[in-house]
């Protein structure tokens, strides 16, 4: 079983100098998108699978009517969830940022006061990535290293979400030890595509990341993190 990590278009944080909780993507965004159907859309899917932000459900919309795939909605699929800032200045949510980086790992494990914490997220994405390949004929061969026992059909997944998601799940399997700011160790770029695809290893399989944040697909111009 391929897994394709989308990461969404760029999304329009900022409106009249306040903060946007659930934005939608900017007219590059959009145009990142569209780049990505066109990519994919000559790609055989066997399923589509999408956050339900905003920003990842507009990302997969071009390449919905490119390919008459239904999407499937999965709420675990969603980025970190922030203290509520909708409206707050952007400047001072850009200080909060900053200043959170200067904070102790046990603190940036607990997260951002209001917001999710960093173990709660690492759970509900690894929980909800583990049910995804059960639910598809997958079982644990061997937890360390990570291992399945896949099914032997190639089935292909393009899953359409968020940096800290994809990050996480991504470092879920191939057995990288997690951090609390997997969305700056991987550096994934908007509309970025990380493909993992399954290696036969030791009467079992395991992923090989054969592909991170691969923006090869869009123009120079497009380039946004």
């Amino acid at each position: 079983m391929e897994l394709i990590f989308v990461r969404h278009g760029q999304p329009g944080w900022d409106r009249d100098g306040r903060a946007v909780a659930d934005p939608d993507l900017t007219d590059l965004g959009c145009a990142q998108a569209d780049h990505v159907a066109r990519l994919l859309a000559d790609t055989r899917i066997d399923e589509l699978l999408v956050s339900p932000l905003r920003r990842a459900q507009q990302t997969a919309a071009p390449l919905v009517e490119a390919t008459g795939l239904t999407p499937t909605t999965l709420d675990w699929l969603a980025e970190i969830s922030a203290p509520d800032w909708d409206g707050t200045p952007t400047e001072e949510v850009e200080r909060i940022f900053r200043e959170n980086r200067d904070r102790s790992v046990d603190e940036l494990w607990d997260g951002l006061p209001g917001g999710e914490s960093f173990r709660d997220f690492h759970v509900r994405i690894t929980t909800g990535l583990e049910g995804l390949l059960r639910d598809r004929g997958a079982a644990t061969a061997r937890a360390t290293p990570p291992q399945w026992h896949l099914p032997t059909d190639e089935r292909r997944v393009v899953i359409v979400a968020h940096a800290g998601t994809n990050a996480t799940a991504i470092g879920h399997l191939l057995g990288v030890a997690p951090v609390p700011w997997e969305w700056e160790r991987f550096a994934l770029r908007h509309a970025s595509i990380s493909t993992l695809v399954p290696l036969p290893i030791c009467g079992a399989h395991a992923y090989r990341l054969e592909g991170l944040s691969d923006v090869g697909h869009l123009p120079a111009t497009l380039h946004t993190y």
